[in-house]
């Protein structure tokens, strides 16, 4: 009986051991699959009904393996996509500056008709460029998390007209008149003021661009713990089909319009990314021959 037991036991472990050697053997093949890329949904991955808690676990595994693999495809083509528009972006304005300076090398220095309008010509393209390395140089350090922000309570009156008494000139060289809205004197904000400067330097910057007569208003309007500020026109607008895009890096709505008037492409994509680390989020209101409205919030 005892020798007829132990037969039964032996034969029981030998078939146990059998079952998870070949247990163990399928889940090595799904993983290697997995690792291959060879299935395409989480529901062609089967261990049975004995171990279903450890089949889920390893289609959560291929989910998250998938979505690792989707993103990494996706910063790869934005990547690339952002060196290639960079590259644009570089090479426009040194074309330019080496072609006003061949021409001034092959005689026309001898010229005063044209000689320094080429030289303010390549210099005025030297300043682009240099906005363009400084605001290339913002975003990576911002979408890297290396930019670091000072936040602090400060008062928002005489941080607004400081900006408005700096930018008026700017607006007068187009006969245009920026007005700030009356504000309360003693309303402070939390937030950094080197970088919302910024972020209003380059919103009043764009209206005066775009906006040909008129006024520019900035305005404050505070409601329970957070103050919203508002930079309005009565510019040529924008479309509503460009108004989800306009954030991105290098949009323009017009490229030719844009490039002629200046700009390097990624002052609303700083002003975004600038916004949200204030734990806010840029708006837009536009409509086309009437206008556009920029809002943000902050906290009081």
């Amino acid at each position: 009986m005892v020798i007829a037991l132990a037969i039964i036991f032996i034969y029981v472990l030998a078939h146990i051991g059998k079952k998870r050697k070949k247990e163990i053997s399928n889940i090595k093949e799904i993983i290697n699959k997995i690792y291959n890329n060879e299935y395409s949904a989480p529901d062609e991955i089967r261990l049975g009904k004995e171990l279903i808690e450890l089949e889920g676990d390893i289609k959560a595994m291929f989910l998250r393996s998938r979505n690792d693999i989707d993103n990494l495809k996706k910063l790869e083509l934005v990547r690339t996509q952002f060196l290639a528009n960079v590259s644009h972006e570089l090479r426009t304005p040194i074309f330019a500056i080496q072609g006003y300076l061949e021409t001034l090398r092959d005689g026309a220095i001898n010229d005063p008709k044209v000689n320094k309008g080429f030289l303010d010509k390549a210099i005025l393209r030297t300043l682009n460029l240099n906005d363009l390395l400084n605001d290339l140089i913002d975003i990576s350090m911002i979408e890297s998390g290396e930019m670091r922000l000072s936040f602090r309570y400060f008062n928002l009156s005489e941080f607004l007209q400081t900006i408005v008494s700096d930018m008026t000139i700017i607006a007068e060289e187009k006969n245009l008149q920026l007005k700030l809205v009356e504000v309360d004197q003693d309303i402070k904000v939390f937030g950094d003021k080197k970088r919302l400067k910024q972020v209003l330097v380059n919103l009043i910057q764009n209206s005066i661009k775009y906006t040909e007569y008129g006024k520019i208003e900035l305005e404050v309007a505070k409601k329970e713990d957070f103050v919203y500020i508002l930079v309005r026109d009565i510019g040529i607008g924008i479309a509503e089909k460009d108004l989800d895009r306009i954030f991105e890096r290098f949009y323009r709505v017009d490229k030719d319009r844009s490039r002629a008037i200046g700009g390097t492409g990624l002052g609303l994509a700083i002003v975004k990314h600038i916004i949200e680390a204030h734990g806010s989020k840029i708006t837009v209101e536009s409509t086309v021959g009437k206008g556009t409205e920029f809002s943000f919030s902050l906290k009081v």
